[in-house]
């Protein structure tokens, strides 16, 4: 079932809360865009339009001269112009597509010497959206050998109390988990919760870079009766200090230097391989705790995060749950059929990625051809104005599943989810747990 949000009204009330680049905190300006289908969505050879109005200090301006862009999302434009706000709006054709995918219309306005700018991206027929990225004839044993070996290694545990994420309800522990081979480790911060009982777990992987971690925004789990274990993958210690995150993460994790190109251009030797190989370790350490109730494993995450919670439900057949937001690593090669491609873009932030062996690569550790063997249940949501994870990798990755699956669709969503929807999350993965 796929629910779509698109209350505009809701929206502009809400929306000097929002920190997203779309409505920066606190701005002045606000943009207004309103598509001429409410839903954001047409169909392959139908025209699009939509309404642009701008509010500065909450007056409608009129007469100002806007400027737009539109093509395809995250490739080049195909029109641009300026329309003038008559009577505090104007009206700008976006034209069609006649193939399925996304459309942005990019904005921009002066006002007192600086400018503003604003983005809106409408779909057509993009429930027709399947990968570019092909699934390889020895994807399935390839994994399963790199599954075998790594279960030879021991599991190996360091638990530490942590009284600053702990509190009358829950039990705070920083874990420090030997993964995929001797001396390779991850760390994570696992939440249980006080009382007698036993509790469904939830693994949920990180979003991308290398940074600190705080679990704080969902001790909520906890606190409903859930086991959850934020997991790093990096084998960082997730308490260190802000500034040695940025010296890492300068070294380690920008540009061609970042982890997600380590060893791309060889299937065995690439970076992703011990994170996914982490992630099924981490599923091995939560249902060997004395707490789990022996049925319920839910993967949970958001873009890198929502990739890896995808890939650890397909690569073990213990996770009954998946919900992922936005997932990153998704139709990465898409950008060789000439549309968008997933995070982490390596058409267009990155260079010398354009090659077979590197494309080759990418699809042993593409979510859209793990999304192919899924059979647990999942629930995905996503927004169509994000461009790190956008709409139409999404889209594929959704397209592509053949289990139970449930979505909740925000268009004016860029690349985040409000803490409603972090609820509504944990409200899926309740409404479908084991008795």
């Amino acid at each position: 079932m796929i629910k779509r949000i698109s209350l505009l009204i809701l929206f502009v009330f809400s929306v000097c809360m929002s920190k997203a680049g779309n409505y920066p905190y606190r701005s002045d300006v606000l943009w207004v865009t309103t598509p001429s289908h409410s839903n954001w969505l047409y169909k392959t050879k139908e025209k699009a339009t939509i309404t642009v109005a701008l509010y500065r200090y909450g007056i409608l301006q009129d007469g100002l001269e806007i400027k737009y862009s539109i093509g395809p999302e995250l490739r080049p434009a195909e029109d641009e112009g300026t329309v003038k706000l008559k009577n505090g709006k104007a009206e700008i054709a976006l034209g069609t597509m006649n193939d399925p995918g996304f459309k942005d219309c990019r904005l921009k306005v002066s006002l007192d010497g600086k400018e503003f700018s604003h983005h809106i991206k409408v779909g057509f027929s993009p429930e027709k959206l399947m990968p570019y990225t092909q699934l390889p004839d020895d994807f399935t044993a390839f994994w399963d050998k790199a599954k075998a070996v790594a279960e030879k290694c021991p599991v190996k545990v360091e638990k530490t109390f942590v009284p600053e994420f702990s509190s009358d309800k829950i039990d705070c522990y920083l874990v420090k988990l030997q993964a995929y081979a001797k001396n390779a480790e991850v760390y994570g911060y696992l939440t249980v919760p006080k009382q007698e009982g036993k509790f469904p777990v939830v693994f949920s992987p990180p979003g991308a870079g290398i940074k600190p971690m705080d679990p704080t925004k969902h001790l909520f789990y906890a606190e409903s009766g859930y086991i959850r274990f934020d997991m790093e993958i990096h084998g960082i210690r997730p308490d260190l200090e802000k500034e040695r995150y940025t010296e890492i993460s300068r070294a380690f994790g920008k540009e061609n230097n970042s982890y997600l190109t380590n060893g791309l251009d060889n299937k065995d030797n690439y970076y992703m391989k011990k994170v996914y190989l982490s992630c099924i370790r981490a599923i091995d350490y939560l249902t060997s705790l004395p707490e789990w109730d022996g049925q319920n494993v839910i993967a949970q995450g958001g873009s890198q995060g929502g990739a890896l919670a995808l890939i650890t439900t397909a690569l073990d057949d213990r996770v009954t749950l998946c919900a992922a937001n936005h997932p990153a690593l998704s139709d990465m090669a898409g950008f060789k059929g000439g549309r968008a491609s997933g995070y982490p873009h390596f058409d267009l932030y990155f260079n010398g990625m354009d090659t077979p062996e590197k494309i080759k690569t990418m699809a042993y550790y593409d979510v859209v051809n793990f999304a192919r063997f899924i059979k647990a249940p999942v629930f995905m949501t996503w927004g169509y104005n994000d461009n790190v994870c956008p709409p139409t990798t999404s889209y594929t990755v959704y397209n592509t599943l053949a289990c139970p699956k449930e979505s909740l669709i925000t268009p004016v969503n860029e690349h985040w989810v409000s803490e409603e929807t972090r609820h509504l999350i944990l409200d899926w993965i309740c409404s479908k747990i084991e008795p």
